[in-house]
């Protein structure tokens, strides 16, 4: 592999970290809540067992997934559900202004359950949040050259490791640096709706890739890996980044930030400290 293509992966592989931070920092903040009421000593197991069985489900599905991403059909549904939930949460939050109160989800959390149903909901949440994350990921990946290393189904390797280490990181991220992410979207909340604009853009690149599937052919077929398209891919990409990051400026952090970034610390905490010894 030489240098310009090494390059190329790392630079998509750095945008996927970024991406799958920011969608996982409030993902992460629900599932510490999730496991709050058990023991101190099952939390850990609690979360492990979830996030081991979310590893599980973004390895198969993505193995699935790599079999049927020529198929137009599947790139299609990809595209409708990244548009989906970008238009969802913009329109949520600046039209109906109906922004997500964590207090409230706190609320609705805190009645406990016994272990193993706790595993189960933190099991079902992973998956809730992995959906958006594989089909991101894997429409990213498809702007990468192929590296010819190997097959699996319709994706070069290159593009399948690309994406299955930026669906690791992901869990990681959710489990060890949820505190950083969820105090960055305090300090720059432009960077949430930026992450969702993001995703509506990678649903309108499926979009693309759809439209110029060989049974639709509206547009070339070659259109996808073009040069130009390329260029105009990204360029919006980071002007969206940098919009995020800049015209927000450092918000002030309210009283519900801040019980919101305690409670998640406090958790963080709890959750490194050791089983108590029997």
């Amino acid at each position: 592999m030489d240098l310009a293509l090494l390059l190329e992966y790392a630079w998509v592989l750095l945008v996927l970290i970024g991406l799958e931070g920011i969608l996982a920092a409030d993902n992460a903040l629900v599932l510490a809540i999730m496991v709050k009421h058990l023991p101190e000593k099952d939390r850990k197991k609690a979360l492990f067992y979830g996030l081991a069985g979310a590893f599980i489900f973004r390895f198969s599905s993505l193995f699935i997934i790599s079999f049927l991403i020529d198929v137009w059909q599947v790139q299609a549904i990809g595209a409708i559900y990244l548009l989906y939930i970008s238009f969802h949460h913009l329109l949520k939050k600046y039209v109906l202004q109906k922004n997500d109160n964590r207090r409230e989800k706190v609320k609705k959390l805190k009645k406990g359950s016994g272990f193993w149903m706790t595993v189960l909901k933190v099991e079902i949440a992973d998956i809730a949040f992995a959906v958006d994350s594989i089909l991101a990921a894997i429409a990213l990946a498809l702007t990468l050259t192929p590296t010819g290393l190997f097959q699996i189904g319709q994706l070069d390797g290159g593009q399948f490791i690309v994406i299955l280490t930026g669906g690791l990181i992901g869990v990681i991220i959710m489990r060890f640096a949820a505190t950083y992410f969820v105090r960055l979207l305090h300090r720059r909340p432009g960077l949430e709706t930026a992450a969702f604009l993001i995703v509506g853009w990678v649903g309108i690149k499926l979009v693309v890739y759809t439209l110029a599937h060989h049974d639709i052919a509206v547009l070339n077929e070659h259109f996808p890996e073009s040069t130009l398209w390329k260029g105009i891919f990204w360029t919006v990409l980071i002007i969206i980044a940098a919009a995020g990051w800049l015209l927000t400026g450092r918000a002030r952090k309210n009283d519900e930030n801040k019980d919101v970034e305690q409670s998640l610390s406090n958790q963080e905490e709890l959750l490194q400290k050791p089983p108590p010894k029997i």
